[in-house]
């Protein structure tokens, strides 16, 4: 059901083709998740679930934070983060961690690239990060008053600066 009040928003993107890749690996926190849906639904980028979630699909803060977008999102949840690779082709990993050296905005993205996100309390594993050692970025932010930020403002930001880059 749309909202009364909502409106267009006229400004767009040329959306880029393949899409682009938003991969949640073991999501722990079902508003993120749901709010992260949402921006994939407004930008076309499609959602990639790694297992274990911490919900179920069905769950009500999930499904209350992507609001009444859910249909316009792709969905695609994943035993394992091979089992991604094997079903989205392979595609170029950009990995966001803390301990990243490199911005995202020396980074160049391209479609069809997936931005791989961890889970909210422990981000990515050492394991994962170390099979992309040259793919890992970082959001800057003044360290001194804060470790991180949200993972739904993190994927919101890499994800537009990849579109910014695309749509050039």
């Amino acid at each position: 059901m749309k909202h009364a009040h909502a409106r267009r928003c006229p400004l767009t993107f040329p959306w880029p083709d393949p899409p682009l890749r938003v991969v949640l690996v073991e999501p722990e926190i079902p508003p993120n998740t749901g709010n992260i849906a949402r921006t994939c639904a407004a930008t076309g980028a499609i959602l990639h679930l790694i297992e274990p979630l911490g919900f179920t699909l069905n769950d009500a803060q999930l499904k209350r934070a992507g609001l009444d977008y859910w249909d316009s999102v792709a969905v695609k949840p994943h035993a394992s983060f091979d089992a991604f690779l094997e079903s989205a082709g392979t595609p170029r990993c950009w990995l966001f961690t803390t301990g990243a050296k490199t911005s995202l905005f020396d980074a160049r993205f391209a479609p069809g690239d997936a931005l791989v996100f961890g889970p909210e309390t422990r981000g990515l594993s050492d394991t994962l990060l170390a099979r992309y050692p040259d793919r890992q970025l970082g959001i800057p932010i003044r360290a001194d008053h804060v470790r991180s930020l949200n993972l739904s403002t993190a994927v919101g930001i890499a994800l537009y600066e990849a579109l910014r880059q695309i749509s050039r």
